[in-house]
């Protein structure tokens, strides 16, 4: 049985074995041995997954043409195989004690998942994905360079990154236009924030959303109360200059100075 891959599920499927081997094994599944793999697509990820003893592999796929390949060719999977929408799916119904997360992640909702990583950070201890190579970049890199965004920031604040290697165009089915990369993301020890984790959210958004302008001149437009003197030593930055910690730092010195209006 054929599989054609669609655009419009944004689907190249990896034809390098080796390559997948090496995905496979950077998962270390050492906090949950329950793991999902995201649209496996033609299998060649699973198959190495399968392989492995101290995990039970669970997956979720959208594309009805994949679902019916794997259904004939890795029908020990086929109980444990989720048909729909992996965006939509309930994990702390489905997996109360926790799940890891792997897969080659379409290049359009890569940024989503990420974000119900987020949602579910306390469900999921582990992540090994392969991305859009900008992207992978953009989420490993510390604070600073400009590369260093919203997401990076967020994950950065509960996930340890790692940036684990490159992948080239030619090893796909089609090739896409963009090199890959693959990435680990391992829980770090933060439970909460210690500050206002909605208040950190804006105040994040807000500074990378008008990255080009001080964090003085962008909190001021989000933030009319805060009056003309009342000043913090990060003002005079711009938002990739600061760490996960710094605008920890800012955001309670924000809601300080509003608790008080």
């Amino acid at each position: 049985m054929y599989v054609k891959p669609k655009k419009h599920l944004g689907q190249h499927f990896l034809t390098d074995q080796n390559i997948a081997r090496r995905i496979a094994e950077a998962l270390t599944a050492e906090r949950a041995s329950s793991v999902l793999e995201v649209g496996p697509g033609t299998g060649v990820l699973t198959r190495y997954l399968l392989q492995r003893p101290d995990i039970e592999l669970y997956a979720a796929e959208v594309d009805t043409e994949s679902i019916a390949y794997l259904h004939e060719n890795y029908p020990t999977l086929s109980p444990r195989l989720f048909e729909g929408d992996f965006l939509q799916m309930d994990l702390a119904s489905l997996f109360p004690q926790g799940v890891s997360l792997i897969g080659n992640f379409p290049y359009n909702i890569s940024s989503q998942i990420f974000f119900k990583v987020l949602e579910n950070r306390d469900l999921i201890p582990e992540v090994v994905g392969m991305i859009q190579r900008e992207v992978a970049v953009r989420l490993a890199e510390p604070p600073g360079s400009r590369d260093y965004g919203i997401l990076s920031v967020f994950l950065q604040a509960f996930y340890d990154i790692e940036y684990l290697f490159t992948v080239h165009e030619g090893v796909f089915n089609p090739p896409p236009k963009v090199k890959s990369a693959v990435i680990r993301l391992t829980r770090n020890q933060v439970q909460r924030l210690d500050c206002d984790e909605a208040l950190f959210t804006k105040v994040v958004k807000t500074t990378f959303n008008q990255r080009r302008k001080t964090i003085r001149n962008s909190l001021r437009s989000a933030f009319p109360l805060l009056k003309e003197g009342e000043e913090h030593p990060f003002f005079a930055l711009r938002p990739e200059r600061l760490s996960v910690a710094q605008f920890c730092e800012l955001t309670r010195w924000l809601a300080q100075q509003l608790s008080l209006r």
